[in-house]
């Protein structure tokens, strides 16, 4: 009787087959967890708002939001942008302006 009709050896290389896309697929929804939990954390929202986008509806809601809104850590940046003109300190990350030229010399 060959391997292939044995019910008992389907069944197993079948439930082996399963095991393996159980893990792969748990894997995969961890690893996708993990990247939208820095995400918004780097957008300055809370990182358990990472859990919304396996809900249907809530997860384009929630794309929405990152695309379109005010995202909180721009709006510090902003702020704090503000504070710094105000107190006329040069800003973070731009560089001085240019000294102005030397005077030309005047040869006539």
């Amino acid at each position: 009787m060959p391997a292939y009709s044995d019910p008992s050896s389907m069944y197993a290389a079948l439930g082996t087959m399963m095991l393996v896309f159980g893990i792969i697929g748990v894997a995969s929804i961890i690893f996708s967890v993990i990247i939208y939990w820095r995400i918004f954390s780097k957008a300055g929202f809370n990182g358990a708002l990472a859990l919304l986008m396996f809900i249907p509806i809530a997860n384009l809601v929630m794309i929405c939001i990152l695309a379109f809104g005010d995202w909180p850590v721009l709006r510090e940046l902003n702020y704090l942008r503000q504070q710094a003109m105000m107190r006329g300190q040069p800003q973070p990350g731009f560089p001085p302006p240019n000294p102005p030229y030397p005077p030309t010399p005047n040869y006539r």
